[in-house]
């Protein structure tokens, strides 16, 4: 199941599971190394507990090539054309 890490609060990261974005906190030293708010996994849930997460690069790459197109329009001033 594809999960975004949306925040860090102490201890815990608040991940947004699914497609329901389901809210499920983990405890930090649970997640990859390199894991940092915006980062992409792949989890295993079982019984509403993440039991195994795996850094899913290339959907974190594609994340932020959506964010830098979106970020290229607004600077253009596109959005502003009628």
């Amino acid at each position: 199941m594809k999960a975004v890490i949306d925040r860090f609060e102490g201890e815990f990261a608040v991940l947004i599971v699914g497609e329901d974005e389901q809210h499920v906190n983990v405890l930090k030293k649970l997640l990859p190394k390199l894991s940092k708010e915006g980062s992409w996994l792949q989890v295993e849930i079982q019984n509403g507990e993440v039991v195994s997460a795996v850094m899913d690069e290339e959907e974190t790459a594609n994340a932020k090539q959506r964010i830098a197109d979106k970020l290229a329009l607004l600077r253009r001033g596109d959005h502003l054309k009628k």
